[in-house]
């Protein structure tokens, strides 16, 4: 499985592809381009690697993370999925926006929800959801086992942990959701966070001043 990042928007908000080389079968995490020049280039990637986006995930649904879902869903039609209690958070999107002096459309709703139970699958590689709650009521981090990676959202960064000031926000929530779900992941595993750069699990248990 092949990992391309993204830097999309004001809020410098990396959005995922995942895919599986052989399959082409990919997921969009956590779309996060904001302006037509950006789901260009989107575009463009996906064609050249001829993918076939068959899921839309939302590890949480901020609005850095959300921006793209219309554009991802009405232009693919993928499975487009979020966590259950972040729905509060797609549906008042548009006044989350305007707190940030942002316009939004409402978004479209998902076709359903996901929980740990949930097995995404990329041709041969299986993507188990981790629930992380803290930053957001219900905010997941991806783990692909096999692949050694995990797509942590807004949960876990390079030397820095997720705000817990904004919407549904718990510090020790989050915290806690770090150190049983997180670290305890292979310390070799790659982290990459929904801003700034990857780390490993391994790096983030020295180095991480929160933990």
């Amino acid at each position: 499985m092949k990992v391309k990042s993204f830097v999309f928007s004001p809020f410098d908000e990396n959005t995922f592809v995942v895919y599986d080389e052989v399959t082409k079968e990919a997921a969009i995490i956590d779309p996060g381009c904001y302006s037509e020049g950006e789901e260009a280039m989107l575009v463009e990637f996906i064609e050249e690697e001829q993918l076939n986006v068959k899921y839309l995930i939302n590890t949480h649904c901020h609005l850095d993370h959300i921006f793209g879902n219309n554009f991802v869903k009405l232009k693919y039609n993928p499975n487009y999925l979020i966590p259950q209690k972040d729905l509060f958070l797609l549906e008042n999107a548009p006044k989350m926006g305007s707190a940030f002096g942002i316009e939004m459309d409402e978004v479209l709703k998902p076709d359903g929800f996901y929980d740990e139970d949930t097995i995404f699958t990329l041709g041969a590689t299986q993507i188990i959801p981790l629930f992380t709650p803290g930053h957001t009521p219900g905010e997941y981090c991806l783990y692909a086992e096999s692949e050694g990676i995990c797509i942590a959202g807004d949960v876990l960064f390079e030397q820095g942990i997720g705000r817990t000031d904004l919407w549904g926000g718990d510090y020790e929530i989050l915290l806690h959701s770090i150190k049983t779900k997180l670290l305890t992941l292979p310390e070799e595993t790659v982290v990459y966070p929904g801003h700034g750069n990857s780390t490993t699990i391994g790096s983030e248990k020295r180095l991480n001043p929160f933990l």
